[in-house]
C-alpha cells in the first residue's frame, strides 16, 4: 500500500523560515518523481517544486531562489522554505509520479499525501 505522509507545517511570521518532510512507503522511491503542491483557500491547486526521478529539479517562479526540494534518508521528501511570505499560506501537498521529467500537472500525479497546513503571518 502506498502512503505519503506529510509533516512540518505550522503558523510562522513573514520572512521566517520552514521545512516540510514527506515520508513514503510502498513506493520504488528512486523510480518516482516527487513532487509538492499547494492549495490557497479558493485558489486551484498549484505546483512548487519538482525531483524528477531522472534528475531534474524545477520549481514555480514564485518560490525559486526561497524554496528547496531534495531527496532525504528513508524513502523522504524534503521542502525547504525560506523568506516566507503571506502568499505562501496554503495547505501544501506531497505527490508522487511514475513519469519522469518536468510533470507539472496534478492530473501527472498519481498518489497523494493528506496535506500540511502552513501559514504566514504578516
Amino acid at each position: 500500500q502506498v502512503q505519503l505522509v506529510e509533516s512540518g507545517g505550522e503558523l510562522v511570521q513573514a520572512g521566517g523560515s520552514l521545512s516540510l518532510s514527506c515520508k513514503t512507503s510502498g513506493l520504488i522511491f528512486n523510480r518516482q518523481t516527487m513532487a509538492w503542491f499547494r492549495q490557497a483557500p479558493g485558489k486551484e491547486r498549484e505546483y512548487v517544486a519538482v525531483a524528477s526521478w531522472s534528475g531534474g529539479l524545477y520549481y514555480a517562479h514564485s518560490v525559486k531562489g526561497r524554496f528547496t526540494i531534495s531527496r532525504g534518508a528513508n524513502n523522504t521528501v524534503l521542502l525547504q522554505m525560506s523568506s516566507l511570505k503571506p502568499e505562501d499560506t496554503a495547505v501544501y501537498y506531497c505527490a508522487a509520479s511514475y513519469i519522469a521529467g518536468r510533470v507539472l500537472q496534478v492530473g501527472s500525479y498519481d498518489h497523494w499525501g493528506q496535506g500540511t497546513q502552513v501559514t504566514i503571518s504578516s
